[in-house]
């Protein structure tokens, strides 16, 4: 699902492919079956979003198409699909999409706007209920994800980025320690042969990276693995600012896409390292998927994640990443 696509006739952006591959991954590992592909080739995607998944009152569809700039220089072309959403409400939901893409000029931006839809959908929830022929329709047709392709968020004229406010909430400052942090294991993944399974420490410091890394490779069974993939993210509130790292160890990209994940989660002061031990058959991208879904429900677990609303602060901030180093791969 995640997959790079050679499209004929299509020439893209090497830097930006990757980061919507990335982004698409990472959106895939958070969302599961509400995410589908409508076509791979021209990234064109779909998501589900309810107020509540278990018993939804209220459902729209964001179809998505990401153009070669995009997250540099262009927004997502989107369209949202909901047989209840006219008039002024569709109106005011398009402005605060367009808003966040404007505050967030060339960073990812699909996760904000799907859990900006989310929080609409609750705060109608909360209001109204669905008028009895609406309801009907939504759940016999349910929400038509097809339709007329797309609308383009409007050129962006002026950029009023005005003066950054201190992160509200931010995390209150951990004094550095040697001592070796508590480290948690999930539940492994296995498919055709390869095993997957994450393992996550409280860290503050570069310091504890390496003493967690340590630790893990004294275990023989995590040392046998194949690769060990990890990302961290360290909030330093002095400077508003994260220090983060990643490593492939050998699994080209997969370092840096993990860190993506991260960085839309919007974790922080944790380091999440990957195991994977190869099975002798090619996985191909689902090697991604697996990894990604392993961090992630490690973070939901241990409840690392963040309300979405602060992962809008959190990104454009400045970080410290290291390149990926081009690494054979499985």
């Amino acid at each position: 699902m995640a997959s790079s696509s050679w499209c004929p006739g299509a020439e893209v952006d090497t830097g930006s492919d990757q980061r919507q591959n990335e982004e698409i991954e990472a959106m895939a590992a958070i969302y599961g079956e509400e995410w589908c592909v409508i076509d791979d080739c021209a990234k064109i995607f779909c998501i589900r979003i309810s107020d509540d998944i278990d018993n939804p009152k209220w459902t729209l569809c964001l179809q998505v198409m990401l153009p070669n700039e995009y997250p540099g220089t262009a927004p997502p072309v989107y369209q949202l699909n909901a047989p209840w959403l006219k008039g002024q409400e569709r109106a005011d939901l398009s402005n605060s999409l367009e808003e966040i893409y404007v505050q967030n000029i060339g960073e990812s931006i699909l996760y904000l706007w799907v859990e900006k839809i989310r929080d609409v959908l609750i705060q109608k929830s909360q209001m109204t209920e669905p008028d009895p022929d609406v309801k009907k329709k939504t759940e016999e047709e349910g929400v038509e994800c097809g339709g007329d392709i797309l609308s383009a968020c409007p050129p962006v004229k002026a950029l009023g980025f005005g003066n950054s406010q201190n992160q509200a909430g931010a995390a209150t400052r951990v004094v550095e320690t040697e001592e070796l942090p508590p480290i948690d294991h999930g539940v492994p993944i296995t498919d055709r042969r390869s095993t997957f399974q994450a393992h996550l420490a409280p860290v503050v410091c570069p310091k504890q990276v390496k003493t967690v890394l340590a630790k893990l490779y004294e275990n023989k069974k995590v040392a046998s693995a194949t690769h060990n993939i990890y990302a961290y993210r360290i909030y330093c509130e002095d400077k508003q600012t994260f220090l983060q790292d990643c490593e492939d160890d050998g699994e080209t990209a997969a370092g840096g896409r993990l860190l993506h994940l991260m960085e839309i989660l919007n974790v922080r002061n944790v380091l999440v390292v990957v195991s994977r031990w190869y099975g002798g058959i090619l996985l191909g991208p689902d090697r991604f998927k697996h990894i990604n879904n392993c961090a992630r429900n490690i973070l939901v677990e241990k409840n690392y994640t963040h309300p979405p609303e602060e992962s809008s602060k959190a990104l454009g901030k400045n970080k410290k990443v290291r390149k990926d180093k081009k690494r054979s791969e499985h």
